[in-house]
Parts: C-alpha cells; structure tokens; sequence
C-alpha cells in the first residue's frame, strides 16, 4: 500500500471515530447526523421544603435507606444559602412520589426536584410554619431561573410538592414567596385586575362545592368530582390557597378563593405573566 493510500485510510477512520462512540459489543454507532426534532425529557420543576434542619436534610436526601428512600436533584441550604447537587439531571430522583397534573402522572420520571432547608410545619409549637429568610429565596429564584432556561420548562410546569400531592403534602407551603416567582417572570399569576372583577359576584353569592371541584380540576388538580365537601377536596382548597391567597388557607370555600378559582379557571384564559421588558402579557397553559 502506498504511503498515500496509507494516509487515507488513517483520515477516514480518524473521521469515523469523531462521530461515533464504541459499544459494549464492538460496534460503531455512528453519530454523524443528528436531528433538530427533539427537546429535554424534563416538563416540571418541583419545589419542596424538607421540614428538616441542614444535617438531617442531607441525611435523608442522601442516605436514608429502607422504603422510605428518598432523593432531589437540588437541596438549598440555610446559612448559607448554599445550592448542593445531589443528583444529575439526566438521572431521575425520588422527590415526587405518587403525582398528578393536568393529566399526567408518576411526575419523579419528567421532573427536577429542588429541596429547600425548612423546618416548614414540624417547627416549635404554636408557630404555624416557618419563613425562608429572603438570601435563601434569591438563590431558589436563581436555581429556578437557571433550570426553567436550559430545559424550556414552560411557567405553569413550576410547582409545589403540595400541586401534585395536595392529600399527602403541603410543601414548600404558605410562606414560600410565590408571588415573588410571578414578579420574576418565572411563573403565571391569576389577572389580579380579573379578580378584582370576579369578587362582588362571589360575594353576592358562592357558588356550590361542585364549581369549586370543576374549577380546581380545570387547573390541573386532582381533586374529588362528587360534590361534596369533604376532606379530600378542603385539602386541596387549602393547597390552592397556600400558593394564591397564602393569609388565610384553612380549605373553606370563600368569595375571594372563588373569584381567583373564576379567573385561573377559565378556558379563555385568566392568567397574566411578566415577560423580559417587565410588562404583564395574557398567558394560557398548553
């Protein structure tokens, strides 16, 4: 063989080999064409509170054996507030549990889980949940922003432990600063001006137990379709409230839960959000 010929075949497997990996058994895969049709596996972001102090938290989020094993991708700490990764996000961890939104379940396998260091409702006696001190918050809210970009996760994908678990969960509960994500840009707020307009009817007269249940499935709850005020539909209210009106949450269907209830359920759309320029623009959820 010539030097020449040599020399070609030496380009051509170098040139093989930059577009292809080995596998287990030998073969080539050949990686020269790759397609524009694809987007990231992750459709949520969830946001916890652990109800544990630092050491504890990454105890359980890292150690904890037995059927009560469980994991988050992100843990923010306390003081300081530093952001740990405790899983990859192309692996999936044990944050969510049994799930449910706007149809879809099982959400460990589509979703990033963040944990943040809060004592939450496990805190003293008498002390109805506990406040994340506003450091803590500009690193969630730099977290958030940072995850939310590089997947594309779309606002209304962006939830507590509490949307998708409400019979079981109440985290990152009442005192987490929701409204602060809307200010941001990072997540959809019921049309404040909406609601204001929605409230006289509301008062004048509420509507039955089955509206509320409508309203709160329509959002993407799981939630009871009976009618009936029972536990299982208080403890969704209640979740509802924490996140939207979090001065009163007690799972009581009153004018101002439903007048935000008419505005975020409504198929036209009720929902504004705050785009670069920092203006409100209508938002409506796929």
């Amino acid at each position: 063989m010539t030097t020449s010929g040599r020399a070609i075949i030496l380009i051509s497997l170098l040139g093989l080999g930059a577009c292809s990996t080995m596998t287990l058994d030998g073969r080539l895969i050949d990686t020269r064409y790759q397609s524009t049709n694809h987007d990231s596996r992750v459709r949520y972001l969830i946001l916890h509170f652990t109800q544990l102090d630092f050491d504890r938290s990454v105890q359980a989020l890292t150690r904890a054996e037995g059927p009560r094993r469980v994991s988050s991708h992100y843990l923010v700490g306390l003081e300081p507030p530093t952001i740990f990764r405790l899983v990859d996000e192309d692996r999936r961890a044990w944050h969510a549990g049994q799930s449910f939104w706007r149809g879809d379940t099982q959400l460990n396998a589509s979703s990033i889980g963040i944990e943040i260091v809060n004592l939450g409702d496990d805190a003293a006696p008498g002390v109805n949940f506990v406040d994340f001190p506003p450091a803590q918050i500009d690193a969630v809210v730099a977290l958030v922003r940072d995850i939310v970009t590089r997947h594309r996760i779309a606002p209304h994908r962006v939830l507590g432990h509490s949307d998708i678990a409400p019979q079981r969960k109440t985290d990152p509960g009442p005192k987490f600063p929701w409204r602060r994500l809307a200010e941001e840009g990072l997540i959809p707020w019921p049309d404040p001006a909406a609601v204001a307009a929605a409230l006289p009817a509301q008062q004048a007269s509420l509507p039955p137990v089955s509206w509320f249940q409508q309203q709160l499935d329509a959002i993407g709850f799981e939630v009871p379709r009976h009618g009936e005020f029972d536990e299982p539909t208080r403890r969704v209210i209640a979740n509802f409230q924490m996140r939207y009106r979090p001065a009163k949450f007690d799972g009581v269907p009153d004018a101002e839960t439903a007048a935000l209830l008419d505005v975020a359920g409504r198929p036209s759309g009720g929902w504004l959000i705050r785009d670069k320029s920092g203006a409100w623009a209508p938002y409506k959820p796929d």
